[in-house]
């Protein structure tokens, strides 16, 4: 039974795939740069939702290696990609490809991840091969469409909520959905269940991206991993900004506009000065909302799915564990 497997158990097993499947191969320039990312760790979230979701629906965790093996690939080609335009100079701590290699490097490995996230379906037989390929490559393109949105909308002053949902659904949420129905597909699942098991991936990616936009600005520095107050510096137009330029009275609303179009040297004070309108406009109260709108979405989307209630358990515990961090 798929219940006596925790997460780390299938982060355990993946990652011991995913060394026997990294090799030195030449060029060292080509694929050095691909093993220095795909050994970076992260939590592999999605290669894991792949293989426990193959399992509650009654398939074999390791047949659907290949396809965890595939959204990882892709998920680490998108953030080379990502780094490049974004001029990041780390990642998960340490430093970003292009940054120790270079720019033409970073472009070239990270194309080459993409083809072979490809690569790995092939070992599925033709009808299973012709739903992932089709589910992957419409995931992908909605993926390069959310990055398209997020830099458009560096660019301008009147993003709407819809829009913003819209983007972080492409560039994120997505991919957690289709992870998870891909293991729907590979265990056979009926395709209602295959379905609702990627509103499920799709609600609570779009609730973690909104928690994460939340923890940005109000999370614990000691365990957030990333500069608190990030977004605010780069002057990210997320949930929070959207709904406090919404919410908020004219003077404070020009004022977080005019501190959203500025790079002050000393940031300290820009970052306390919009936290302070977040709380006061309502809009931290609006996003906690929204979190929770979209967890029980995710958890709506469960009932309707034909397995045991002890497996359903299993991904509400997940989802649960999920929107408690406070990292």
């Amino acid at each position: 039974m798929a219940n006596s497997k925790t997460i780390d158990d299938y982060r355990v097993q993946f990652v011991s795939h995913l060394a026997q499947e990294i090799q030195s191969k030449e060029p060292k320039n080509l694929y050095e740069p691909i093993n220095y990312i795909l050994g970076l760790g992260g939590k592999r979230l999605r290669p894991v939702l792949t293989l426990m979701t193959t399992d509650l629906f009654g398939g074999k965790s390791k047949d659907a290696m290949n396809a965890a093996l595939a959204v990882e690939m892709f998920h680490n080609f998108s953030l080379v990609h990502d780094d490049i335009m974004d001029d990041a100079p780390l990642r998960r701590g340490k430093t970003t490809v292009h940054e120790k290699w270079d720019i033409n490097t970073g472009i070239l490995s990270g194309d080459a991840m993409l083809i072979n996230s490809y690569q790995f379906f092939e070992s599925y037989p033709p009808n299973v091969f012709k739903e992932l390929i089709s589910l992957f490559s419409r995931t992908a393109i909605e993926v390069c469409e959310g990055q398209q949105y997020d830099v458009d909308f560096e660019s301008r002053d009147d993003v709407s909520i819809p829009e913003y949902l819209k983007m972080i659904e492409y560039k994120t949420a997505v991919l957690v959905a289709a992870a998870m129905k891909m293991g729907a597909i590979i265990a056979n699942a009926p395709q209602e269940d295959a379905n609702a098991i990627y509103d499920f991936g799709k609600n609570l990616g779009l609730a973690f991206q909104l928690q994460d936009d939340f923890l940005d600005a109000f999370g614990n520095p000691e365990s957030f991993g990333k500069q608190v107050g990030g977004d605010i510096i780069e002057n990210k137009k997320t949930f929070l900004v959207l709904k406090a330029i919404e919410l908020a009275p004219k003077e404070q609303k020009e004022g977080l506009m005019h501190l959203y179009s500025i790079r002050p040297k000393e940031a300290a004070s820009k970052i306390e000065t919009v936290k302070s309108i977040f709380l006061e406009s309502g809009a931290v109260e609006e996003t906690n909302i929204a979190i929770s709108d979209y967890t029980q979405k995710a958890f709506d989307a469960l009932n309707a799915i034909n397995i045991s209630e002890s497996n359903k358990q299993v991904l509400k515990k997940f989802g649960e564990n999920l929107m408690k961090r406070t990292v």
